[in-house]
């Protein structure tokens, strides 16, 4: 009778270690062959959910500047916040600094959108005919009254000059005086300054 109890007590102690056992081997096993994807996902979407949040954050500080510059603008040079918003729109997408772009039509045309001088320049940029059929080959005169496109070939004309000279103050004597007309003086030996850039850029700290 005692070796069938000692039987009986090693059957039983052997069942409880394996029961213990089999527990931890399959928790073993999953945590060899556990892989994260739950954890990786949740990170993905609050990453997304991140750069969405940063994404607009940034979309409402671009607004917020821009508001602000329309205000600046159109109370320094007591202009309409529309005309406002439409200079510095244009140069924005012209690629010119809108600094630079306001101190333009600010000389040129003191913003009057029908302006016109004696060698023919119309609108808000005075721009030329001859110069603004280089952008679009078909313009005329009248069109050139129209604010947006007269904004449009007179920047991105402003901003080749920029770029063809790289020098700020040649770029704005040209658009004066003309190209062809600076070059003939410089190569003349004379200095084409006639006050113009110094007039523009009194003050402007965006060079």
């Amino acid at each position: 009778m005692m070796r069938g109890m000692a039987l009986l007590a090693t059957v039983l102690v052997g069942g409880t270690l394996i029961g213990g056992l089999a527990p931890t081997a399959t928790a073993d096993h999953y945590a060899d062959t556990y892989t994260g994807t739950a954890v990786m996902s949740e990170n993905h979407r609050l990453r997304a959910s991140l750069d969405t949040a940063t994404g607009e954050l940034e979309l409402v500080r671009l607004r917020l500047a821009r508001s602000e510059a329309l205000l600046t603008y159109s109370t320094r040079y007591r202009i309409p916040a529309d005309l406002a918003a439409l200079v510095f729109d244009v140069s924005i997408q012209e690629g010119l600094d809108p600094e630079l772009a306001f101190r333009l039509v600010n000389l040129e045309s003191g913003f009057n959108p029908r302006a016109k001088s004696k060698a023919n320049a119309y609108g808000l940029a005075q721009v030329q005919v001859g110069t603004a059929r280089f952008y679009k080959s078909d313009v005329t005169a009248e069109q050139l009254y129209e604010p947006e496109l007269n904004l449009r070939i007179g920047f991105r004309f402003l901003r080749d000059l920029i770029e063809t000279y790289d020098d700020i103050n040649l770029a704005l004597l040209a658009y004066n005086r003309g190209p062809s007309r600076v070059q003939d003086l410089i190569d003349a030996g004379v200095d084409p300054d006639n006050g113009y850039p110094e007039t523009v850029m009194e003050g402007y700290s965006g060079r």
